[in-house]
């Protein structure tokens, strides 16, 4: 069932404990929302946590100080934030929650309207924009270090406002939650201009073996689990690296392609203009935005890249 923000505050502020859970390969918008609301709710004095079946890289520490990421309770309410599909949970909170969630907070117009209720808005930018305007909604104080929880998925959602779902209620909301307390500066610096030595490492490989296809209008860049290994990156060391092959010149589709422990191979699309990427995602089984979506494929790199291709090519014509 599809409802609106005033349904979702009532169903947040009626209920006791909260678990929310976050996407597998977390990113900033889905911890950064779901620990903005844990922190809000948590000074009403309910019980919360917030979950991820991924361990949670260490920047993201201060999102989760004095918040539960242990589920000691029985909640009276579990809550989705920023997941399309139960199958982006991860193994483990998909088969113990997937039947079972209450709420979904979402951006994604490919949710699968999974949870019994969807609060569902396309147009924004990042689960965070819904969010802040959720606690508004509800009244409710923003702390500091909700501003900064918050200022994380805004800012890391649209790639420190650089992409093409960043609107000027983006850049309100934002500039909102730095006079609230937002620790901009440190947010920018550390998601955005820090790289590991193993990120870099794993970066200069990857743009090595990037190839081009279609006359140049799309990168497909492999990231392979040897080139983790000889780098000694981690997943958590790859999120800004999906956006690399659409900074090449003359590229329209750029397509990271991240080979999983399984041997499958998780591709990350990010589209310049009106190509969706989205549509070619969809198409393979996957979804997203029109400007970022990701599928996972269970076939050879070749075959994976072929399909990649031949649907791309339908997207951006002849």
């Amino acid at each position: 069932m599809i409802i609106e923000i005033e349904n979702c505050a009532d169903s947040l502020l009626e209920a006791q404990s909260i678990l929310f859970l976050c996407h597998a390969h977390p990113d900033g918008d889905t911890l950064g929302s779901a620990t903005a609301l844990a922190h809000a709710l948590k000074g009403l004095d309910k019980t919360v946590a917030v979950m991820c079946d991924d361990k949670i890289p260490q920047r993201f520490d201060f999102m989760f100080v004095g918040i539960k990421q242990v589920v000691d309770f029985e909640p009276g309410l579990i809550v989705a934030v920023d997941v399309a599909d139960t199958s982006l949970l991860g193994r483990n909170a998909q088969l113990k929650y997937s039947e079972k969630i209450d709420l979904c907070i979402d951006h994604h117009a490919s949710n699968k309207l999974y949870a019994s209720a969807v609060w569902l808005e396309p147009d924004s930018a990042s689960a965070a924009e819904m969010v802040y305007n959720l606690i508004k909604k509800m009244e409710l104080p923003i702390s500091k270090q909700t501003a900064s929880c918050l200022f994380t998925g805004v800012s890391t959602d649209t790639g420190c406002f650089r992409f093409s779902n960043t609107t000027p209620r983006t850049h309100r909301i934002a500039a909102d939650l730095i006079e609230l307390g937002a620790d901009s500066e440190s947010i920018i610096q550390t998601f955005f201009e820090t790289k590991s030595r193993a990120y870099a490492s794993l970066e200069r490989m990857a743009l090595d073996e990037m190839q081009f296809y279609l006359g140049g209008r799309c990168a497909i860049m492999p990231l392979t689990r040897a080139m983790f290994g000889k780098s000694g990156a981690d997943d958590s060391d790859t999120d800004r690296l999906a956006n690399l092959p659409r900074q090449v010149e003359g590229v329209l589709v750029g397509v990271t392609l991240k080979e999983q422990s399984d041997g499958a191979f998780k591709a990350s699309l990010r589209t310049h203009g009106d190509v969706d990427a989205s549509a070619i995602c969809a198409r393979l089984g996957g979804g997203g935005h029109k400007g970022a979506a990701g599928v996972t494929l269970n076939v050879s790199m070749a075959q994976c890249i072929s399909r990649l291709v031949e649907e791309i090519e339908k997207e951006i014509g002849e």
